[in-house]
């Protein structure tokens, strides 16, 4: 079932390339929605046949190239399943956010189609070349997604996200082949090498290896100062292209980090915890400064990401501290590290829905341009100000359990960094309550722009329904969060073993 998950999309979208020219367009986006709505309906299926606390469930293993060692090896386990359910949660939203969408609506959904599985497969994959496979085709598919229904710089934008995240890849490649190179037998099985730990040291050729593969992470989660794609990637994207890639294409790099650097590499990651670290403190503190910094309300969602991100990273940093007192809590910063990356797709993924709004109706997301929109559109106005109040890390949402479990796991083995880190809630807090001021409160103000609606009309129906869901699934992981740490905890555990070995 699980490869009938991450394929399904694909083969939909090939079928509807093939359908004759005359076929309406308001037909694709529907497709879309509906295969959307199948692929959740089979992660949920997933979910519930998965047992907490059993390792990789849902596995297959085929050969696939035996000769070099790449199978075609998926499964899911903690790590993974959260994170492949969230993945299909967000593109359902974003197909029903589209169903209005007519220029090039064939073209549109077939790729949004393909990139979910690219999504998916990277999630499931077990096999370090099956992940840089999908790794790589997911580049491909949002590169033409921003270039080819972005907004006026979409092609330098998407050139410049292309050649950077590509370059990365490479980088990521070469460390795969370091790993291949260290196994007995050569191997590029993720779970074979966990088995084997082909580089439980810390020696030149581990360091050179944890370089290529960190550097190749870090450029898609991205991390500074590798994080310059960013910002234009997703001012000119389209809403539901910034949704994706902020929300599931960024957790590829969050992600790998988890399930390659920790359980590959655990020597070389306890030398560099404190770069890890250190690098997660400044991106948490850097993207907060620099949203701080922003008029266009796109934009300084986008800062942000680069903001929560590196909560993640600040995570492995001290999951990799194994002597330092404490030990007992560090699982709390794994599993928190999970439960940030579901949280930050949520609530981002709404946060870029809603900057969708803005620009349809006022044709620019310059936030100067707007003031009072509560009046004309308050469930516009509530909703915004419900996913900004979640991203600041609100108590009753998912981003403060996210925060309080990475935050109170960083504490005894980095006590100073996490006091830094928690800095950046503050300023998160001022930047979204400043931004919610600006365009909700005061007296109403509209863009002149050429195209700008007047008045500005409140949200309809199925961009209620692709945005509220989110913010409700956020609230519920806030409020009652034990169906996904049921989950969550048994894989932490287990990595933590992985790396003090």
């Amino acid at each position: 079932m699980l490869t009938v998950l991450v394929l399904l999309p694909t083969a939909v979208a090939a079928a509807s390339l093939c359908l004759p020219r005359r076929t309406p367009q308001r037909v694709f986006p529907l497709v879309w929605t509906v295969t959307a709505a199948v692929e959740l309906a089979l992660a949920l299926v997933l979910w519930a046949g998965y047992g907490p606390g059993g390792g990789i469930q849902h596995e297959t293993r085929v050969r696939w190239i035996p000769s070099v060692g790449i199978g075609y090896h998926v499964g899911l386990d903690g790590l993974s399943l959260p994170l492949v359910a969230l993945t299909c949660v967000l593109f359902l939203a974003c197909a029903v956010y589209a169903l209005h969408e007519r220029r090039r609506a064939r073209e549109f959904a077939a790729l949004f189609l393909f990139l979910q599985t690219t999504c998916l497969g990277l999630f499931a994959a077990l096999d370090l070349i099956l992940f840089f496979v999908f790794f790589d085709l997911s580049i491909v598919a949002m590169y033409f997604v921003i270039a080819g229904w972005g907004h006026r710089g979409a092609a330098r934008a998407a050139l410049q996200f292309f050649l950077y995240t590509f370059v990365g890849s490479l980088a990521l490649l070469l460390g795969f082949i370091g790993l291949y190179l260290a196994a007995a037998p050569h191997t590029f099985d993720m779970v074979d090498l966990t088995r084997q730990n082909p580089l439980p040291g810390a020696g030149a050729y581990a360091t050179l290896v944890l370089l290529a593969v960190g550097v190749g992470l870090a450029v898609k989660t991205p991390t500074v100062p590798f994080h310059t794609w960013l910002p234009p990637a997703h001012t000119e994207a389209p809403a539901a292209g910034s949704a994706i890639l902020a929300g599931v294409l960024l957790k590829m790099g969050t992600y790998g980090f988890l399930r390659i650097v920790v359980p590959l590499l655990p020597g070389a990651l306890r030398a560099y915890a404190l770069v890890f670290v250190a690098v997660g403190v400044v991106s948490v503190l850097y993207g907060a400064l620099v949203a701080l910094a922003q008029r266009d309300f796109k934009r300084m969602v986008a800062y942000t990401s680069v903001n929560h991100m590196g909560y993640v990273v600040l995570a492995v940093g001290a999951a990799a501290a194994v002597s330092a007192p404490g030990q007992g809590a560090r699982h709390l910063a794994v599993t928190g590290s999970v439960v940030q990356m579901v949280s930050h797709g949520l609530l981002t993924g709404a946060l870029f829905l809603l900057t969708g709004v803005l620009y349809e109706r006022g044709r620019t997301h310059d936030m100067a341009a707007y003031s009072g929109l509560a009046g004309p559109a308050p469930v516009f106005a509530a909703l915004t100000g419900a996913a900004a109040f979640a991203s600041l890390g609100l108590p009753g949402f998912s981003g403060f359990i996210a925060e309080f479990q990475i935050l109170a796991g960083s504490l005894g083995p980095r006590p100073v960094a996490t006091v830094l880190a928690a800095l950046g809630i503050a300023l998160t807090a001022g930047l979204l309550l400043r931004a919610v001021q600006r365009i909700l409160l005061g007296p109403l103000r509209l863009p002149r722009a050429p195209g700008a609606a007047r008045p500005f009309g409140d949200l309809r129906a199925h961009e209620v329904g692709s945005i509220a869901p989110l913010l409700v699934l956020a609230v519920v992981i806030g409020v009652a969060p034990r169906f996904l740490l049921d989950v969550v905890e048994p894989a932490s555990r287990a990595v933590l073993m992985l790396v003090a070995r």
